[in-house]
């Protein structure tokens, strides 16, 4: 049972986590424009990461004087965390992207978003012990409610586009299996483990989209100083670091209400776009950031009872 201090520190966490990632938009949208595809930004940042986390993991192994973990106590583990990578990685930001293809912005991130809901549901479909209270599930509902406020900004104009909204649909999906299966590994690997199997399965399981559309960057763009710099963040910041204290979220917290913080990813999006790009905050924002913020409260109090 964490006390409330250490709640508090992970739901810290979690907010800092948020945050970060609802402000890459900015620096991947840079690679975007300078010719980068969002599959070769994905690729370039988890390899980037991946290599990061290996060696540092190396040399705290020397340091303790042990050997470096490679794989799994099982195979049945070891497949667990290729579906960790899948569904975390590869499949999810492949199907996120893709949707924003095929459908407006709005859409996807309204869909995408919901992802504590369809989370919340999914656990109760696996672990029938997994009882929803009322509370939760108006609080979950209020800050869904909250998040349309933000993303929709008093435009109540949606635009149907099957293809686009299934792909955004599968991204939210892959994220809620991703919480699902952590709960199966969290509690018997290290979180540092746990991260490095997710990169690593990641870049395996993009492999075959190269078969279909192959090609990277040339190293002299990858080299420019500000594409270099904004793949830096998205690696060791947005993916490194925050991955690693993610699953270390989902483990003090557990999954269901780690996930609830999905819900504040437009605000902090927002806020960034204020800071940065001087766009208008709204009152619609103001409004849905107290719906998000109160549906979270109450969403999170079976855990507190």
């Amino acid at each position: 049972m964490l006390t409330t201090g250490s709640r508090l520190t992970a739901h810290l966490v979690a907010l800092t986590v948020v945050a970060i990632w609802g402000s890459t938009f900015v620096f991947t949208k840079l690679l975007l424009n300078n010719g980068i595809s969002p599959a070769q930004i994905f690729t370039l940042r988890f390899i980037i990461a991946y290599v990061m986390l290996l060696f540092l993991e190396m040399v705290n192994a020397r340091r303790k004087g042990t050997r470096l973990t490679l794989l799994s106590r099982s195979w049945r583990e070891e497949l667990i965390m290729a579906a960790l990578g899948l569904t975390g990685g590869s499949l999810y930001f492949l199907s996120e992207n893709a949707a924003m293809l095929h459908t407006t912005a709005t859409n996807t991130s309204l869909i995408v978003c919901t992802c504590p809901l369809v989370t919340m549901l999914v656990f109760r479909l696996f672990y029938r012990t997994e009882r929803i209270t009322r509370r939760q599930l108006a609080g979950s509902l209020t800050a869904c409610l909250g998040m349309a406020t933000v993303v929709l900004n008093g435009h109540f104009v949606l635009h149907l586009s099957p293809l686009g909204d299934l792909l955004a649909f599968t991204a939210c999906v892959c994220w809620a299996f991703y919480s699902l299966m952590m709960r199966l590994v969290t509690y018997d690997y290290s979180t540092v483990f746990i991260t490095r199997k997710v990169f690593f399965y990641g870049l395996v399981t993009i492999l075959p989209y190269y078969i279909v559309y192959p090609g990277m960057p040339a190293i002299a763009i990858i080299l420019q100083p500000r594409i270099l710099a904004n793949l830096l963040f998205l690696s060791c910041v947005a993916s490194l670091i925050c991955f690693v204290a993610w699953n270390w979220v989902i483990r003090q917290l557990g999954a269901v209400s780690a996930t609830n913080w999905v819900y504040f990813n437009p605000i902090t999006t927002i806020i960034f776009a204020w800071w940065i790009l001087s766009e208008q905050i709204t009152p619609f924002f103001i409004i849905g950031t107290v719906l998000i913020l109160a549906g979270m409260y109450w969403a999170d109090s079976k855990s507190r009872t």
